[in-house]
């Protein structure tokens, strides 16, 4: 059994009600449902954070260093454009993790599409709304097994 962890960035709280013709109308809440689903059927741990705040972020993974995670996902929202901040203390956890995005980002505003995590990132999924979740997830679970 491994644990795996979910951190989502600024404004994902507001998933289903902000922008649905960007970032679809499921709300993180179901989101995370369906994600811990998937988890308990192949016997994994699931769990999530969602802060707006960038310091509960990086305190997350601080503790995720120690505590046994195996694998994140993460959708760091605003700050995948802004955070050096973020992207060490990513980098110090020495976790793998995949980025995900509901939107995507290569066709959207030019400051968008410079993600200070994908080239440390096991992979990236973008545009393909919520199910980019689950398809990380199902990545994650092939990455584990082998």
């Amino acid at each position: 059994m491994a644990s795996i962890l979910a951190l989502h960035g600024p404004n994902l709280n507001l998933l289903g009600t902000r922008e649905p013709h960007i970032y679809g109308s499921d709300t993180l809440d179901n989101i995370n449902q369906r994600l811990l689903e998937q988890c308990s059927e192949v016997g994994h741990e699931y769990s999530h954070l969602q802060s707006n705040a960038e310091s509960e972020l990086v305190d997350r993974l601080h503790l995720a260093r120690i505590d046994g995670t195996a694998f994140i996902i993460v959708n760091f929202g605003g700050f995948t454009h802004t955070s050096v901040t973020l992207r060490d203390a990513i980098l110090a956890a020495e976790i793998p993790f995949i980025e995900v995005h509901l939107s995507n980002l290569h066709a959207r505003e030019e400051f968008r599409r410079k993600s200070y995590f994908a080239d440390i990132a096991v992979g990236s999924i973008v545009g393909l709304g919520a199910q980019g979740y689950e398809l990380a997830l199902e990545a994650i679970f092939r990455k584990l097994s082998i």
